[in-house]
């Protein structure tokens, strides 16, 4: 297996904070690795350094000689483009300057085309909606077929749908890759490698051969290990003080270097305590309310119409303290429209919802309109005074943020500075010191990263209450939830025990759809405008095409060159790229004609 990156000692400083320091390791042939942790560590700065967008501040990065690498940003979708720039001729530009023949552009797109399950080639991209737009961006890098691919957060901006062809799209590719990406779905069954950046380990970094389950025990066991020293560390440190209190003098060079040991002992210890404080995760604890109904919502026959479209209908949701539903489906499929009605803010248009009395609810809103930019983390997080009241007790508000893992220094920004993921973590401190028999959890995990993801799973693992969770993270859903909600985006829905039972429902809709759509197909004009242009001047082109293979045939039979085999082998390879888009024209031209038959 080749080597195709190495990377010694790099660091980077942000500001005043190093995002990573001392960051040694490899990337190889037929590694498909998954970089991840927390916020802030640095994990888009490396690809952007990887990429050769940026540079380290120390280090040395040593790719292989000629290694071609393809970069896709984290915010990278189709934007800006000339008006009437269509699909294809988006991806056509994209493989512009790879020394590529027309026909070969035209074949690699075509292929790309249907893989990425693009059915209108010729519209307009800017018209795109924004995951179809970054299903686009990401075909055009990936076309370009570079040996290395670093992708900054592709899962952005794409429905359920979109990450599950994701995940076979990746899956289909022949070179190496590195993903960064909170998905742990996602890590589990496209990633053959698992890298996460973090201070608590000595190298600033955890490699894992294997998917994200191998990471997890691999972690475990160094973290267990890593415990293990300390408190052997610990012990050893102890004797040394007690030597130490004796008050030894260093007459001796025995004496002196046994002084010097206990210092450096002392040191390990304070850095490897600092190091294991860092995994510990804060837990968060929701309040839970000591309601026993038998029944905190009923749901019978729901139906729901928006804007002259059937969202679902004839929905029964009945809820109990203990019950941990998810609620999945296509965007626009109808999940918030149904949390909305579970809580009381929307009526259905059919069906009753019964509420105990005075059940407590607390909603959690995927677009964070409940927060005040303005306001301070301080003021966000402890609305007056120093402590915030919780579970009884009081705890100042230093202790709360750190918590919620924000550094003191923090408190006195405003909620617009912060990140997305940050933002998400303020509601979750308030969602903490609300008690409630219900939790409506819209898209939580929105922008967390993988340790905030952890904290929330165990805390809503261990809610007394009930939970309807709205997420796209299914790792998130398969732990948490005992059963699941699905709804089609056409109107249906469906009960089911896990995911996997999710998505061969979804893929068995989804196939009889098609076959139902297919004889309607067949009775519309198959070739648009572009497309019958296109066969009208097929034998032209056919017939430019093979002159020009006799054209080559000609030269590479020139007495003049027989005994140059350099320019007999340019002008065989000219004659075969000559064929080749002849052949390729025949294939099309049966293609269209396929069409109208």
């Amino acid at each position: 297996m080749g080597i195709l990156f190495s990377c010694s000692e790099l660091a980077k400083t942000f500001g005043y904070r190093p995002l990573f320091e001392g960051l040694s390791f490899g990337l190889f042939e037929g590694e498909r690795t998954g970089l991840i942790g927390p916020n802030g560590t640095g994990k888009s700065t490396l690809l952007r350094i990887l990429a050769g967008l940026e540079t380290p501040d120390s280090g040395e990065l040593a790719p292989r000689r000629g290694l071609r690498v393809g970069y896709l940003s984290q915010r990278a979708r189709v934007e800006d483009l000339p008006a009437g720039t269509t699909v294809k001729g988006y991806l056509l530009s994209a493989l512009r300057g790879l020394g590529l023949q027309e026909y070969e552009m035209e074949n690699r797109v075509a292929a790309g085309l249907d893989r990425a399950g693009f059915a209108e080639p010729d519209k307009e991209a800017a018209k795109l909606s924004g995951g179809w737009r970054k299903r686009l961006a990401i075909l055009a890098e990936t076309l370009r077929e570079p040996d290395l691919l670093l992708l900054d957060e592709p899962t952005n901006h794409l429905d359920l749908e979109g990450v599950l062809w994701l995940e076979r799209f990746l899956d289909g590719l022949k070179f190496s890759f590195v993903v960064v990406t909170h998905d742990r779905s996602f890590l589990e069954r496209v990633c053959n490698r698992v890298i996460e950046l973090d201070r608590r380990y000595p190298q600033g970094h955890l490699s894992s051969a294997g998917n994200y389950s191998r990471f997890l025990e691999n972690r475990e066991l160094f973290l267990d290990a890593q415990a293990s020293r300390e408190d052997s560390l610990r012990n050893i440190v102890r004797g040394e003080i007690e030597w130490l209190r004796k008050g030894p003098r260093a007459r001796t060079t025995k004496q002196k270097a046994r002084i010097d040991r206990a210092g450096r002992l002392m040191d390990d210890l304070s850095e490897l305590e600092y190091r294991n404080a860092q995994g510990r995760a804060a837990v968060i604890d929701f309040l839970a309310g000591d309601r026993q109904a038998n029944r905190l919502v009923d749901a019978r026959a729901v139906s729901k119409t928006l804007g002259g479209r059937l969202l679902f209908e004839g929905l029964d949701l009945a809820l109990r303290p203990g019950d941990k539903v998810g609620l999945i489906g296509p965007n626009g499929s109808g999940k918030t429209t149904l949390l909305k009605i579970l809580v009381g803010a929307l009526t259905p248009d059919s069906g009753e919802v019964k509420r105990a009395e005075s059940v407590r609810t607390v909603v959690f809103d995927q677009h964070r309109d409940s927060l005040d930019l303005d306001m301070t983390l301080y003021r966000a997080l402890c609305p007056a005074g120093d402590k915030v009241a919780y579970n009884g007790a009081f705890v100042h508000v230093h202790n709360w943020a750190r918590r919620f893992l924000f550094r003191p220094e923090q408190l006195d920004f405003p909620l617009s500075k912060l990140s997305g993921g940050e933002q998400s973590r303020v509601l979750i401190a308030d969602l903490m010191r609300r008690p409630a028999d219900l939790l409506l959890l819209d898209e939580p995990t929105n922008d967390l990263d993988i340790r905030s993801l952890e904290v929330l799973e165990n805390s809503l693992k261990e809610f007394p209450g009930a939970i309807v969770l709205v997420t796209h993270d299914r790792y998130l859903m398969g732990r948490v939830c005992g059963a699941v909600v699905g709804l089609d985006g056409r109107g249906g829905h469906g009960y089911f025990g896990g995911l996997e039972q999710w998505e061969e429902w979804q893929a068995g809709r989804d196939a009889l759809a098609q076959a139902t759509a297919a004889p309607q197909a067949e009775q519309r004009p198959a070739l648009d405008r572009r497309e019958a242009e296109e066969l009208r001047n097929m034998e032209r082109t056919i017939k430019t095409a093979e002159e020009k293979v006799s054209k080559a045939s000609a030269a590479l039979e020139d007495p003049a060159i027989a005994a140059d085999a350099e320019e007999l082998h340019r002008r065989q390879l000219k004659l075969e790229e000559a064929q080749a888009r002849v052949d390729a024209l025949f294939a099309r031209w049966e293609a269209l004609e396929a069409k109208i038959r």
